[in-house]
């Protein structure tokens, strides 16, 4: 079924008019995960980026297509990248076999329709379709979890399971692990996993947006809990070996499927 578009086009579960305003301050792209994107993209002379937000990960080195809903997120990409086309990914505006790849990166979870976003990538792309999405599966797995399982559970919740989007592509896929980096300056949740202190900048929370999809009750718990451990020590005593930990294998992952 397909969702209503809200006030500034976002077409998925949150109004990125509402939360989105600083976003690309706190979502670059990370280069150890643009390098694994990059890659899987092969050769390709053109490329489509679909619910393209302010632009992290679209290659500079080829012709780029940008597609995002959300006024808001079109408004925040930098000069240097291709204006986004407003549409979305259940009806793109293209003819078949358009672009050599095709890209979209943690988006799925926005789409009304998951298997008729994969279609029309797969109809209007000849070469590799590349999807960046988190496994619910293994999402809880993360001390992130021990102090607002709230989170987790709406992310968790959101996103198709690996088996789903594997069967959107007929089977024909590679899921790879994408390891965060300690220093990882994509600001979604694990990015933070061994620098606990950003989870307490409000901002920096809304750039992940299943912050502004649970209780405010439950963010407030989550502050004055993290706070007091954090000041304790009790933080460090159970995880400070990830502040020293260079990556972190959660549930990001890569899905490589063929076009057409």
């Amino acid at each position: 079924m397909s969702r209503e578009r809200r006030s500034d086009g976002s077409a998925g579960d949150v109004d990125y008019g509402a939360i989105g305003g600083t976003y690309s301050r706190y979502r670059q792209p990370d280069p150890v995960i643009e390098a694994q994107i990059h890659r899987a993209l092969g050769d390709a002379k053109t490329v489509l980026n679909v619910g393209a937000g302010a632009g992290s990960y679209e290659p500079t080195h080829c012709a780029v297509t940008a597609v995002e809903p959300s006024a808001s997120m079109r408004a925040q990409r930098p000069a240097h990248l291709t204006r986004a086309i407003d549409a979305i990914a259940e009806n793109l505006p293209f003819e078949d076999d358009s672009f050599d790849a095709s890209m979209a990166s943690v988006t799925v979870h926005q789409w009304s329709d998951l298997e008729a976003g994969i279609a029309e990538m797969r109809r209007v792309t000849r070469g590799p379709v590349v999807l960046l999405v988190c496994d619910p599966a293994a999402m809880m797995d993360y001390w992130l979890a021990d102090y607002i399982p709230e989170v987790r559970a709406v992310e968790s919740s959101r996103f198709p399971s690996m088996e789903r989007v594997a069967a959107a592509f007929g089977g024909k896929v590679e899921i790879e692990p994408v390891p965060v980096p300690l220093d990882c300056r994509d600001g979604f949740n694990e990015a933070y996993y061994g620098r606990p202190e950003a989870f307490l900048d409000e901002k920096a929370r809304l750039a992940c947006s299943s912050w502004s999809l649970v209780p405010r009750e439950a963010v407030a718990r989550f502050e004055a809990a993290l706070s007091a451990d954090l000041e304790s020590g009790l933080w460090d005593e159970k995880y400070g070996h990830l502040r020293r930990q260079p990556f972190f294998d959660g549930p990001l992952r890569l899905v490589i499927g063929k076009g057409g």
